[in-house]
């Protein structure tokens, strides 16, 4: 009798509107969204995310129809939250996060994207709260992502991966260890954004070591150099640091891509790797080309 072998741990790579200089459920600037799903499919990729809850139709069997006869599948929802500001907001996180889940859920997905809400206003720059938590926000901040996630389990069967973001409060290294260290690893996993974590200072391959059990998501960005030194040295936030191109096409830009997979592939896990160009706003035949030659470099790089 021989012994069944266990499949080989796999990097499923993947884009998202994002990529397509997506931003909103709505917008003159955008791309139409039946564009976008025959663009992402010709240029080779299968996975796909949700991106602004209501750019996709959110009418699940429309959009089963629309990505499966394009050959595509549906990797995750996201969601944005203000979790540290304790219960007295979690009604209302849960309606949003809620109606996402259940398209996610019913599209095959099988994680929720949780991203931190912004401190400062990102196009204005407006300042909306300090950007360091107190103690107790902190403690509303993790107890409540952890009651997220288990709320988001039981009620969906979907996996969270909290994102760390610039300009909010879960962004370089430290704030990044500090959540994850009190946070629940069954409940509370991690997307770990390379060009985000970069952008604020942070060494994706180290994180990926240190915390890889807690590593649940990838996404694929890379930062340029000059340009992100302008905009630290401006303060400037986050939405016009990207209208400046401080996200930039691969390999062009840091971290180095080829090592943060070799980590990522070096984990005990299989893992979405989704590819997410910050490019907002762009003309709208500026996408394409560049996810097409995105593709082929990550190929080359074994993915």
């Amino acid at each position: 009798m021989t012994t069944p072998v266990a499949p080989p741990h796999r990097i499923r790579v993947g884009s998202a509107p994002d990529s397509w200089g997506v931003w909103f459920p709505d917008d003159p600037r955008q791309v139409p969204w039946r564009r976008f799903l025959d663009e992402v499919a010709e240029a080779g990729y299968e996975w796909i995310e949700l991106g602004p809850y209501g750019y996709l139709p959110t009418d699940p069997a429309v959009l089963a129809e629309e990505t499966a006869r394009r050959g595509l599948k549906v990797s995750a929802g996201t969601v944005f939250t203000g979790l540290h500001h304790g219960p007295a907001v979690w009604d209302e996180t849960w309606a949003r996060v809620s109606e996402v889940a259940a398209l996610a859920r019913a599209t095959g997905a099988g994680h929720l994207v949780v991203i931190p809400s912004f401190w400062r206003d990102d196009k204005t720059g407006r300042v909306l709260e300090d950007r360091t938590l107190t103690a107790g926000q902190w403690r509303d901040l993790t107890v409540q992502t952890e009651r997220l996630g288990r709320e988001v389990r039981e009620r969906y069967g979907l996996t969270i991966v909290v994102h760390p973001h610039a300009d909010t409060h879960i962004d370089g290294e430290e704030n990044v260890q500090r959540f994850l260290d009190a946070t629940d690893p069954g409940l509370v996993s991690l997307c770990l954004d390379t060009g985000h974590y970069a952008y604020c200072g942070g060494d994706s391959v180290k994180l990926i070591e240190t915390y890889g059990e807690r590593i649940g998501y990838l996404h694929l960005k890379q930062v340029d150099p000059a340009v992100l030194a302008g905009v630290v040295a401006d303060e400037v936030p986050f939405g016009p640091a990207v209208a400046r191109g401080v996200m930039c096409e691969p390999p062009g830009g840091v971290p180095a891509l080829e090592p943060v997979l070799a980590a990522a592939r070096a984990l005990d896990a299989d893992l979405f790797a989704i590819v997410e160009q910050d490019m907002y706003p762009c003309p709208p035949d500026q996408p394409f080309p560049i996810a097409r030659r995105t593709r082929r470099f990550l190929r080359s790089c074994g993915v």
